[in-house]
């Protein structure tokens, strides 16, 4: 009894090891049930009970032939990378099979959609109108179809040319391609140099402005400095006015007090040189000069002094008869 139970131990042990495998991070473990495929995720798994899909990516390079408008025939190449979805898995598995393969199948499913995408959508245009851009737009709008059909996730597409399958028609789009190159760059050319006339032309105005602004300030500068010139000069006058009639004044009450004493004459600078002239020169005559502006400035000091000469003259005389 002992030996039957080992031996139907090591019945299940082999039996174990031969049908459980370690699931790797890259594998998807599928298995179906109640109709249902279903994602394992314990990290063992049955072989013959489950199916193993590879998560890797896989890449496609396409050579399509289509056709633009006036049935022109051209040739596009995509370069595609494709993964399984895992939110439709259960579609890629109707389409592909229970297959360990299964992604290689629904991608040539993925070639001919593709192709009938393209030749939809380029049949509408002209062969002039179309590019690598407006396609791979048009294709990338189809992702959500694409994955609801086979199960397929677009990790990355690449529209790598659309071009005619005719060489003529193909060297005549390089040069009107070419054309329209030279004449655009023409054009940024000439638009560069509008710009940077009219940059010059804002540029010298500002200049005008600036100068303008700045000899008005100069005006205004000059202007207040002659107002202040004005009014130091203004002061000046009113403080010359102020010492002339100071000294008016004072002239007029020196001859107040001569007029009322002529004698004090002789303590006059001009009675002085008088006298002094007498000392020196016992029998000379001095002649004292009066210049015109103290005749003009001072004429009732003149008169005074005349009059005292005159009085001294006749008191000299009286003395000599």
């Amino acid at each position: 009894m002992m030996w039957v139970v080992i031996i139907l131990l090591v019945i299940i042990f082999l039996f174990v090891i031969y049908e459980y495998r370690y699931r790797k991070p890259d594998e998807l473990i599928l298995k179906e049930k109640e109709g249902k495929i279903i994602i394992r995720k314990s990290k063992f798994y049955p072989k013959h009970f489950s199916l193993n899909l590879p998560l890797s990516a896989y890449p496609m390079n396409l050579k399509l032939e289509s056709v633009a408008k006036g049935n022109l025939s051209i040739i596009v190449k995509i370069a595609l990378i494709v993964l399984p979805s895992v939110e439709k898995i259960d579609k890629l598995i109707r389409v592909a099979g229970w297959k360990k393969d299964a992604i290689v199948i629904a991608a040539k499913e993925l070639e001919i959609i593709i192709n009938g995408y393209v030749k939809e959508y380029t049949e509408k245009y002209g062969i002039e109108e179309l590019s690598s851009e407006k396609l791979f737009s048009f294709l990338q709008s189809k992702n959500d179809l694409i994955k609801d059909s086979l199960g397929l996730e677009i990790a990355s597409m690449v529209v790598q040319s659309v071009d005619p399958a005719d060489e003529k028609i193909a060297e005549a789009l390089r040069q009107q391609e070419s054309a329209r190159i030279l004449e655009q760059t023409e054009k940024l050319n000439q638009q560069a140099r509008l710009n940077s006339a009219k940059i010059k032309i804002k540029t010298d105005e500002e200049i005008l402005l600036a100068q303008n602004e700045l000899e008005l300030k100069k005006y205004e500068l000059k202007k207040e400095e002659l107002k202040n010139e004005a009014e130091i000069a203004k002061q000046r006058v009113q403080e010359e006015i102020s010492r002339n009639r100071m000294k008016l004044e004072y002239e007029k009450e020196e001859i107040e007090i001569l007029s009322k004493n002529p004698e004090l004459l002789l303590l006059t600078p001009q009675a002085a040189k008088l006298a002094e002239a007498s000392q020196a020169l016992k029998n000379a005559r001095t002649i004292v000069n009066l210049s015109s502006s103290e005749l003009v400035q001072n004429p009732e000091f003149f008169n005074l002094f005349q009059s005292f000469l005159q009085n001294i003259k006749e008191s000299y005389q009286k003395k000599s008869e």
